[in-house]
C-alpha cells in the first residue's frame, strides 16, 4: 500500500532522515518509533504531502506521489492536537473532507452519521468541541479521519496529551477500529507500549536512520543493538568476551569477573568482544532458601540493594558478588523481599541476547 524506496530529508545542512526504504502492507498498522528527532515525524509529513522529499521517491497503491499535492492523496490525518474547528460543530467538523470532495449533502449527512457511530459517539452532531472531553474530541479526530474513506491513515503522536488511563483506554480504541475498517495505518510515537501492544510491525529509529524493523515480538526479544534493546524496555548490560562453547552454550567472560551463559548462537567468535542484554522481566530472584530451576548456570548470590513497590509489581536492584547491580522486575511474589535479604539471582541462558559492542 506504501512504499518508500530511498527516501532522505535535508533541513539545510541538517540531515533528517537518511534514505529510507520501507514497504507497508496493506491493512496493517506500522509504527515509527523514536525518541524526538530521530525523523518519524518528518517521514509522516512526506507521506503526507506537508513536506518534500530531498532524494528518493514515495509510493501509495503504486503510484508515485511526489508531485501530488495534499488534497489527492486521499489520506486521513490525525494529530497530537487533535486539531478540530473550534467555532465549527462537530458535523462540521467531521464533514470538513467531504465537503471539499463535492459530496452531495445527503450523501455526507449518511457518511458522518455512520463515522460518529463508528467512534461510538452518536447524537453529537450539534455540539462544539469544547464540550466534549479530550477522549471524546479524539473520537472526533478519528471519525474525521475516516469519513472520507482515505487509501491511507496517518496518525502523529494522537495520544500523547492525554492522561495514561485514558491513553490506555483510546489505544484499545484506535487498535480495535483500525483492525475493524482495515485501514492502512501508520502510527507515530515514542512510546514503547503503544507500539508494541498496537503494531504488525514497528520502524525502530535513531537520528533519522532505521535501526530495527519487525513485528514487536521481534524487536523486543531480538533486538539488534543497545538502542534498540535500551528504548523498548527496561535491560541489564554486561560488556564482555567469548572465551568459548560448553554444552551448546556461548560463554562470556563478564569485564566484572564473572561468567554468563547465552543460547544466542549466530556466528559469534571466540575472543570476540561483545555486549550481552538481559531484560529486568527475565531475571529470576529467590530467597537463599529457594533453590532456582535447573543447572546452577547463570547463578549468583546478592543482596537487595533498593526496592521501588510500583502497585502491581516490585522493581529491585541486587548487588551481586560480583559488585555488579542489575534491575530485576518481579511481578508474582507473594511476599515482596526486604532492602538488604540475601537472594539468589539466576539468568536464565535464553535470556541472555548477544549483542555487538558498538563505538561509542
Amino acid at each position: 500500500m506504501v512504499q518508500l524506496r530511498n527516501v532522505a530529508k535535508w533541513f539545510d545542512n541538517v540531515l533528517a532522515v537518511e534514505h529510507m526504504d520501507l514497504d507497508i502492507e496493506e491493512g496493517s498498522l506500522v509504527t515509527l518509533l523514536g525518541p524526538s528527532g530521530c525523523g518519524k515525524t518528518t517521514i509522516l509529513r512526506m507521506i503526507a504531502g506537508l513536506e518534500t522529499c530531498t532524494e528518493g521517491d514515495i509510493f501509495i497503491k503504486g503510484r508515485r506521489i511526489n508531485d501530488v499535492p495534499v488534497h489527492k492523496r486521499n489520506l486521513g490525518m490525525i494529530f497530537q492536537d487533535y486539531a478540530l474547528f473550534p467555532h465549527k460543530t462537530i458535523f462540521d467538523n467531521v464533514a470538513f473532507g467531504l465537503k471539499y470532495r463535492s459530496v452531495p449533502k445527503k450523501e455526507i449527512k449518511k457518511r458522518v452519521s455512520k463515522a460518529l457511530e463508528t467512534v461510538r459517539l452518536p447524537g453529537v452532531e450539534n455540539r462544539k468541541p469544547a464540550q466534549l472531553s479530550g477522549g471524546q474530541q479524539q473520537r472526533i479526530a478519528l471519525a474525521r479521519a475516516i469519513v472520507i474513506e482515505p487509501d491511507v491513515l496517518l496518525m502523529d503522536e494522537p495520544l500523547s496529551a492525554l492522561d495514561e488511563n485514558l491513553r490506555e483506554q483510546m489505544r484499545q480504541e484506535v487498535d480495535n477500529l483500525q483492525r475493524m475498517l482495515g485501514i492502512t495505518t501508520i502510527f507515530v510515537t515514542h512510546d514503547q507500549r503503544e507500539a508494541l501492544s498496537m503494531s504488525d510491525k514497528i520502524i525502530v529509529m535513531k537520528d533519522g536512520r532505521t535501526q530495527q524493523e519487525g513485528t514487536p515480538e521481534e524487536v523486543y526479544d531480538q533486538p539488534s543493538n543497545h538502542f534498540v534493546a535500551d528504548f523498548l524496555g527496561h535491560c541489564n548490560f554486561h560488556k564482555g568476551k567469548i572465551v568459548g562453547r560448553e554444552e551448546g552454550l556461548i560463554k562470556v567472560q563478564i569485564d566484572d569477573g564473572s561468567v554468563l551463559y547465552s543460547d544466542h548462537d549466530k556466528g559469534w567468535t571466540e575472543g570476540q568482544s561483545v555486549e550481552l542484554m538481559v531484560r529486568a522481566q527475565k531475571l529470576q530472584v529467590f530467597s537463599r532458601s529457594e533453590a532456582p530451576p535447573g543447572p546452577d548456570t547463570n547463578t549468583f548470590n546478592g543482596q537487595i540493594r533498593t526496592r521501588m513497590y510500583m502497585g502491581g509489581e516490585a522493581w529491585y536492584f541486587v548487588q551481586l558478588e560480583s559488585q555488579t547491580v542489575v534491575h530485576a522486575i518481579n511481578i508474582s511474589r507473594e511476599k515482596p523481599f526486604r532492602e538488604g535479604d540475601p537472594v539468589i539471582v539466576h539468568i536464565p541462558p535464553q535470556q541472555c541476547r548477544i549483542l555487538p559492542v558498538e563505538d561509542g
